[in-house]
């Protein structure tokens, strides 16, 4: 009985320690080209944004130039639970709810030639916090998974239509998971297991700006994976007398658990071709390695280690978005625009902790100077899943959970105001 309570908890732990690594890879994060759906991403570089979509984007800005977006999600992504899950409880509620976001970019230029920037912002994580009593408190209650950017940025023309850059990525991930344990024993109620940590992760943007003609630029950005080593021994309580017995025997209610979660690198190629005096035509094409994140090494270290791999079974994901401009000097200029990802997951492993499908983006937004050198952005963007189905079963402890989450949405809200210095 205790070797078998043994194997399952650590089957357990695996579960638990997959969903730490729940996250996303966002385009939005409070700047202008919200309302483009991303379309245009590695060309557009008309803000200080160009810092996070495109280093080598900088070089198209004459004059200092100072960018701060706010951003306010909102997500949708309700869970229906069927006859099929076996754990008694509730539908979880909106695991996700309000959320906020945004950034700071800011570009100097230091000769005709040359420019540098900086950039503080965060597109990568999620955040979800589950109703304690819901079928699937096994797998997830409450998890959170954050990478903060600080990017130094350099770029250069090296002719007149050839410009490279280059962003240092200086990431600190934030990790926060609760997950209920069973205690096998009705009356004991359930247990709980927390892990916390903190850590930093390094890489770099890489991008490549061509302009051969005034109405006509293609931009090429790539960004290296972003190691986040989190560790953490385990914070369990209100554990029952038999799960005590079984990890005390065993060792893990001590042990480490390593778990790296790798920020994926991603290559997006865009256009932006400008038609007339005041339309602009945008479009990119881009590819995530979600492949590497859903492959996550945990280690279980002590006086008798034992270790387990958990595998996410991500897949690579590709994006298509096309979008346009309506340019109006001295009015509200507007933008548009409509976006397709494909899922980093196929329907058969979709997790609570990822709740994740292909995914279509519609952009809409404004801006207009309020006054000389000051610029102000509106832009949303809604994110539509549509309904994810998902049927999980991790042993006797976390049971069986199947269900549907049914017409996800993500609203995005977001302002920006825009200075410029000479």
């Amino acid at each position: 009985m205790r070797r078998w309570l043994t194997v399952a908890v650590s089957t357990w732990l695996v579960s638990s320690s997959a969903a730490l690594a729940g996250g996303a890879l966002l385009y939005e994060v409070g700047t202008p080209d919200m309302g483009l759906a991303s379309a245009g991403w590695a060309a557009r570089a008309e803000d200080g944004a160009t810092v996070l979509t495109n280093p080598a984007g900088m070089t198209r800005l004459p004059q200092g130039d100072l960018l701060v977006g706010l951003q306010a999600l909102y997500g949708d992504v309700g869970f229906t639970p069927d006859s099929r899950t076996t754990t008694a409880g509730g539908d979880g509620g909106n695991p996700v709810g309000w959320f906020p976001g945004g950034g700071v970019y800011w570009v100097l230029p230091a000769s005709d030639r040359v420019s540098f920037g900086l950039a503080a912002t965060g597109n990568f994580g999620s955040k979800l916090d589950y109703d304690d009593a819901w079928a699937g408190r096994y797998y997830v209650q409450d998890g959170t998974l954050l990478g903060l950017s600080v990017l130094p940025a350099l770029a250069w023309k090296m002719t007149d239509t050839l410009s490279l850059g280059l962003a240092l990525n200086a990431t600190n991930g934030i990790l926060d998971n609760k997950v209920a344990v069973n205690n096998v024993v009705p009356s004991a109620g359930d247990g709980t297991l927390d892990i916390h940590d903190t850590v930093w992760g390094f890489g770099a943007n890489l991008g490549v700006l061509f302009e051969p003609a005034d109405d006509t630029r293609f931009g090429f950005t790539y960004t290296s994976p972003v190691d986040l080593d989190f560790e953490d021994t385990p914070e369990f309580s209100n554990l029952g007398p038999i799960l005590s017995a079984a990890l005390g025997a065993s060792g893990l209610d001590a042990a480490r658990i390593d778990l790296s979660v790798t920020v994926p690198e991603t290559a997006t190629a865009s256009f932006v071709r400008v038609l007339g005096d005041r339309w602009t035509l945008l479009g990119n094409v881009g590819w995530q390695d979600w492949s590497s994140f859903g492959k996550v090494d945990v280690l279980v270290g002590s006086e008798d280690p034992t270790s387990l791999t958990a595998d996410l079974r991500f897949e690579d994901t590709w994006q298509v978005a096309l979008g346009a401009q309506l340019l109006r000097p001295e009015r509200w200029s507007f933008s548009f625009g409509a976006a397709y990802d494909s899922s980093c997951v196929e329907d058969a492993d979709r997790s609570p902790t990822l709740p994740l499908g292909e995914s279509w983006r519609l952009g809409f937004g404004a801006r207009k100077e309020i006054r000389e050198g000051l610029e102000l952005g509106l832009a949303y963007t809604l994110l539509w899943g549509g309904t994810l189905p998902l049927d999980q079963e991790r042993g006797p402890l976390a049971g069986r959970l199947a269900g549907a989450y049914e017409d996800t949405a993500m609203h995005f809200l977001g302002v920006s105001l825009r200075w410029l210095r000479s």
